[in-house]
């Protein structure tokens, strides 16, 4: 059974595993060590026992938040842990929006943050630079 905590010291080298396993442009385990002290930053993780299925982080700043990254391990994948992620995030982030950048060959992500409500509100050129590739910035907006 999946559970969802907040980050903890002892999940980050899976988390950094995670980041170079997933991701062309990996946060080091520095990196999201340092999300840890970060007051404005909220990590999630879906643990799986001790492992860690998946993650999601953001910043708050102002009421706005922003997801850093949210990744589902492949052996997880396509069981909803991802919308758990951010239906979590969203239920205890102290902000009224949260914006994202996502590849626009990402189909899956796009469909998946789509039907949790975002919308496009716009588009960063040449964002992503391993492949290059332009980002979708969605947003979602609640009362809070």
């Amino acid at each position: 059974m999946i559970e969802i905590i907040e980050m903890t010291e002892a999940q980050v080298p899976q988390i950094a595993l995670m980041e170079k396993e997933i991701f062309s442009d990996a946060w080091s385990e520095n990196s999201v060590r340092g999300e840890l002290h970060n007051e404005l930053a909220l990590w999630l993780t879906a643990m799986d026992g001790e492992t860690v299925a998946g993650y999601i982080g953001s910043q708050t700043v102002l009421g706005e938040a922003d997801m850093l990254n949210l990744a589902v391990r492949t052996e997880y994948r396509r069981q909803g842990i991802g919308r758990q992620l951010v239906e979590e995030l969203i239920s205890r982030l102290d902000a009224h929006c949260l914006t994202l950048e996502v590849r626009v060959t990402n189909e899956n992500a796009i469909r998946l943050y789509q039907s949790l409500g975002f919308l496009q509100v716009g588009r960063r050129k040449n964002y992503y630079q391993k492949p290059r590739e332009d980002a979708l910035i969605l947003r979602k907006e609640w009362g809070k």
